[in-house]
């Protein structure tokens, strides 16, 4: 028995570090990004479909999509970065499917960690039997954003083009603050993996699969 659990926040907010950190305590973790990234490669199902709509303009010279120009183009205005993810949201999603039907096959007994940015925006409260939102200040996003590369206008342009965080916090089964430092990130790690241990003993029980049923 596996339990589904999607992890999202908007740019910046520090979910890729409390993934890690989950992925410490025993969860089983899965990059959305790292799927796209594969779908992206030529021969994949992601390369043909963004050739086919943006045209061999996108290519770098071995041939290879230019994520840079792709990102400059998706988020230019919402309808363009409203055409790149129903492109390519439907071959990640299919792939996160089969990631958990092969685990259930092969009789998991496991939390599986889903990490998107977008991943309200694609549906996924109807894919996962948990949310999970990493919540930062918007302040605070923006100076991260702009200590990775950004500029302050293209973190906020970014951040517009994400589902609003009031709207995120509702969707939440739990929240992680992540706004403190490193020690404050893993006391919240640890508090929502074991609300999440509890969630996968209480599915099981459900089911009749739990030695306590």
């Amino acid at each position: 028995m596996i339990l589904r659990v999607g992890l999202t926040g908007g740019i910046a907010s520090g979910k890729s570090t409390l993934v890690r950190m989950l992925a410490a305590l025993g969860c089983i973790t899965v990059d959305a990004d790292a799927i796209v990234a594969r779908l992206y490669r030529q021969g994949e199902a992601g390369h043909a479909a963004i050739v086919q709509t943006y045209g061999s303009a996108i290519l770098q010279a071995d041939g290879e999509i230019d994520r840079k120009k792709l990102a400059d183009i998706a988020f230019s205005k919402p309808e363009e970065a409203q055409k790149l993810n129903a492109l390519i949201h439907p071959l990640v999603i299919a792939e996160q499917a089969r990631l958990f039907r092969d685990a259930e096959e092969r009789g998991e007994d496991a939390i599986y960690v889903v990490e998107a940015t977008l991943l309200l925006e694609s549906g996924g409260r109807q894919r996962f039997d948990r949310i999970v939102v990493v919540d930062v200040d918007p302040d605070v996003q923006v100076a991260r954003a702009v200590g990775r590369g950004m500029t302050a206008e293209e973190a906020k342009r970014r951040i517009a083009h994400q589902m609003p965080r009031e709207e995120r916090l509702r969707h939440a089964d739990y929240i992680i603050d992540n706004s403190g430092d490193e020690g404050a990130a893993l006391a919240e790690a640890t508090r929502v993996y074991e609300l999440l241990v509890r969630d996968l003993e209480a599915k099981k029980k459900s089911l009749g699969l739990s030695p306590e049923a």
